[in-house]
């Protein structure tokens, strides 16, 4: 067949959408409207129809009450509950005294209950309930921590290929494969594959992969603090005496950070930059060491320890900073500093914590220091800050926020069963084939909401716009595909390429450009569009279309190579210290095995000999 100008503009939209979902400084929410508002508006002013049936802009609408989307929708929200009613935390704690005893096997353990998990709910809550625990024995044992938190996600993606809940791409390309009218496809059909060859997977992770990784130092390498508070008396005859607040900060060149100026038992000063300094006066001052000696140098000041004016800092008494450790904070969707500063936030007043340095996810080479009150966050940051015991616990005990303090104590409320119950009744009820999961899910939001195992505030904050929209806009790309015969033309000029070869090769180069694409652009977008095209391509072949759709899926969901196929990988990506090429060193070979699986298996259980 011969494509119409409306099926070449789709397919040249679609390159140009595939182009934009690529593209870092242009947020994925907006990619996504642009090529849907470029779609409608096309099918507007350009009317079409094939063979008697029309194909308008309305029917583009249609991904926003799509099935899939809504189920996907709704298991984020459960597991929202999950994650912020602490319902794993007792797995946090058997698997974090597994780590103390046998890390070998404990390595093990993590990766198959990291996979497990992942099977039946959206993988992020299982990476924020891990990466607590492996931050906190690598800390402990002293070992490093990026030899195993890679592993770690990658062993979530791995696992959520086993059922149609355990990612949002297995979900759409059953409901697509669904809307075609293919048999359906239940919970568990496809575990078989996913299992014999992710299992060949989890020991690539387990015993190849940390040694493929180079020794990376996280940005929490120890939870030693790196400022500390002191004060400067002011000596006679020192360059401070007699000089005003704004000359002795031009001495330090403006570095130096004045809490407050006290000038007896009872008086303290404002700091104004025209109060002058008196002998006797005390400067309390808050900074690393060795700038703290370096102002006692330039002002001619005895430097001493904020609860100590008798004894001044030397190699004898050196800087103390009582009840002050470190901590990291992932900015994660949803979290309150996502895409805002912390001025914004007003991050430190609202928390009293200090912070040190922003660790870019998406420039993990750069280290921000300095003033980051206007730094605008994105998902994948990591803020380093500093702060007594009780402040860190209290950040970590509101679950807004993903904290990383070297301890394993986890949220944990008198709602987790209740959570936990509701999560395996959601499960199983689509299980047995009691209702959709689309049902079942959404009735498992409602059982949270109604249990107070979740707030509409969490709940909204469970969803992500880049992921619905992304949805959404693909869903509408691959309708206009089907529509104007764009996916029979494309499996067409496939067929007629590979129709020499045999079947299993022919499957296999599939799954590999489906595995390309979804490292390149979004699974959900991979996805999408390679179902219809994969179900034309067995369709003109003669074959049962169900193990091309079974590529597609897999395909789709190897996003192991880079740190931006996958959400959680962006995670991981920062707090354990990686740089983009220690994706490529484990992510390459473990898509080679799992290509290489695939297309031996999916074969074999297929009988396409």
């Amino acid at each position: 067949m011969t494509p119409d100008a409306h099926g070449v503009a789709v397919l040249l939209l679609t390159a140009v959408a595939l182009f934009l979902f690529t593209r870092d400084r242009l947020p994925l929410e907006t990619s996504s409207l642009i090529v849907l508002i470029i779609l409608v508006a096309g099918f507007q002013f350009f009317p079409y129809e094939r063979n008697g049936v029309p194909l308008g802009p309305v029917d583009f609408f249609a991904g926003f009450g799509n099935e899939a989307l809504i189920t996907i929708c709704a298991l984020m929200m459960v597991g929202k509950a999950l994650e912020t009613t602490g319902a794993l935390q007792p797995l946090a704690t058997i698997v974090g005294r597994a780590w103390s005893t046998r890390p070998l096997l404990a390595l093990l353990v993590t990766l198959i209950a990291a996979a497990v998990l992942s099977a039946f709910m959206n993988n992020t809550p299982i990476v924020v309930l891990l990466m607590p625990i492996l931050v906190s024995v690598s800390l402990r044992v002293k070992f490093p921590v990026s030899g195993v938190m890679m592993p770690m996600g990658l062993a979530t993606i791995i696992g959520g290929m086993s059922t149609t809940i355990g990612t949002s791409t297995n979900l759409l390309v059953v409901g697509i494969a669904r809307d075609l009218e293919l048999p359906a496809i239940g919970m568990f059909d496809f575990m078989l594959p996913a299992f014999l060859v992710g299992g060949v997977g989890l020991i690539f992770l387990w015993l190849i992969a940390p040694r493929l990784l180079p020794e990376r130092v996280p940005p929490m390498a120890d939870t030693t603090p790196r400022v500390f508070s002191g004060h400067l008396y002011v000596k006679e005859g020192s360059f401070a005496a007699g000089k005003t607040l704004s000359e002795v900060l031009a001495k330090t060149n403006g570095q130096m950070r004045v809490d407050r100026i006290q000038r007896s038992e009872s008086l303290f000063l404002a700091k104004l930059p025209s109060v002058k300094f008196q002998p006797g006066d005390r400067i309390f001052v808050k900074d690393s060491p060795e700038n703290l000696k370096h102002f006692e140098h330039l002002l001619g000041a005895t430097l001493y320890n904020i609860s100590d004016s008798e004894h001044p800092v030397d190699d004898d008494t050196p800087l103390k900073a009582e009840g002050q450790q470190l901590a990291e904070v992932v900015v994660t969707r949803g979290s309150p500093l996502h895409f805002r500063s912390l001025a914004a936030v007003r991050f430190s007043a609202s928390y009293g914590l200090l912070p040190l340095a922003i660790h870019r996810a998406r420039a993990p080479s750069s280290q921000v220091t300095g003033d980051l009150n206007n730094i605008r966050l994105r998902a994948g940051d990591v803020l380093l800050v500093q702060g007594t015991r009780d402040a860190i616990n209290t950040l970590k005990s509101s679950g807004n926020m993903l904290v990383l303090d070297g301890t394993t104590d986890l949220p944990h409320t008198h709602r987790a069963n209740r959570a936990l119950a509701v999560m395996g009744s959601v499960v199983l009820a689509a299980a047995v084939g009691l209702m959709p999961i689309s049902v079942s899910a959404l009735i498992g939001v409602g059982l949270m909401l109604a249990l107070g195992c979740l707030t509409w505030r969490d709940a909204a904050n469970s969803l992500s716009a880049p992921v619905i929209m992304i949805i959404v806009a693909s869903l509408a790309l691959g309708k206009a595909i089907m529509g104007t015969g764009m996916a029979e033309y494309l499996a067409g000029g496939f067929v007629s390429i590979a129709s020499d070869l045999p079947l299993p090769v022919i499957l296999s180069a599939f799954i590999l450009i489906m595995t390309v694409l979804t490292n390149v652009v979004s699974n959900a977008a991979a996805a999408v569009i390679g179902t219809p095209i994969a179900v034309a391509i067995a369709q003109q072949l003669g074959v049962d279309p169900t193990p091309f759709v079974l590529a597609v899926l897999f395909g789709a969901n190897m996003s192991f190579a880079t740190p931006f196929g996958y959400q959680t990988n962006l995670l991981i990506l920062s707090a354990g210290g990686y740089k983009f090429s220690d994706f490529l060193r484990v992510g390459i070979p473990l898509t080679i095995i799992m290509w290489i699986g695939f297309s031996i298996v999916l074969p074999l259980i297929y009988d396409l000999g």
